[in-house]
C-alpha cells in the first residue's frame, strides 16, 4: 500500500501536536509553580474555574490555528507564530470568561489576566505552543516513511 503523500498526514500531526501541547503545558505550569512557589492564576479567591477555562480556550485555539497551518500542501514554519499568538490570546480570553462564569468582578478578572500576561507562566505557555506547533509542522513537512527491516521490499 502506497500513500500519495509520504510522511505524517495533517490530522495525525495535529493530534500529536495537541496532545504534546496539553501535556507540556500542564507539566510546565506545574514545574514552574513548584520551583517558584507561585500560582498560575495569582489573584486570590478566583477558584479553579478561570484556570480551567483558560486552558480549554488555549487548547481549542491551538487546534484551530495549528490546523490552519498544517492543512496546507507545504506548511511553513512561519505559521507557528500564528499558533503562538492565537494560543496566548485565547488563554487570556479564557481567564476572563472563566472569571465571568465564576461570578468574579471585572477588576479582579482583568488583574488575573494582566498578572498572567506579565509572568513567567506566559513564557511557558508561549514556549509550549511554539514547540508543539513547530513539531506538528515538522511532522507534516518530513517526507520520511515508516522504518523498515532490511529484508522488506521498498515497493510494498
Amino acid at each position: 500500500m502506497t500513500d500519495a503523500r509520504p510522511g505524517v498526514t495533517p490530522p495525525v500531526a495535529l493530534a500529536f501536536g495537541t496532545i504534546g501541547f496539553f501535556a507540556l503545558l500542564i507539566a510546565g505550569f506545574g514545574m514552574l509553580s513548584l520551583l517558584t512557589g507561585a500560582e498560575v492564576v495569582a489573584v486570590p479567591g478566583l477558584g479553579p474555574l478561570p484556570g480551567a477555562f483558560a486552558v480549554a480556550f488555549a487548547v481549542i485555539a491551538f487546534v484551530l490555528a495549528t490546523w490552519a497551518v498544517v492543512r496546507r500542501p507545504e506548511p511553513g514554519y512561519g505559521g507557528v507564530v500564528l499558533v503562538v499568538v492565537a494560543t496566548f490570546l485565547a488563554y487570556l480570553l479564557g481567564l476572563l470568561v472563566g472569571a465571568m462564569f465564576g461570578g468574579i468582578d471585572l477588576a479582579r478578572a482583568l488583574a488575573a489576566a494582566g498578572a498572567f500576561a506579565t509572568s513567567w507562566f506566559a513564557v511557558v505557555l508561549a514556549s509550549t505552543a511554539l514547540v508543539a506547533g513547530w513539531t506538528a509542522v515538522a511532522l507534516v513537512r518530513t517526507r520520511a516513511g515508516r522504518p523498515r527491516w532490511p529484508w522488506e521490499d521498498r515497493s510494498d
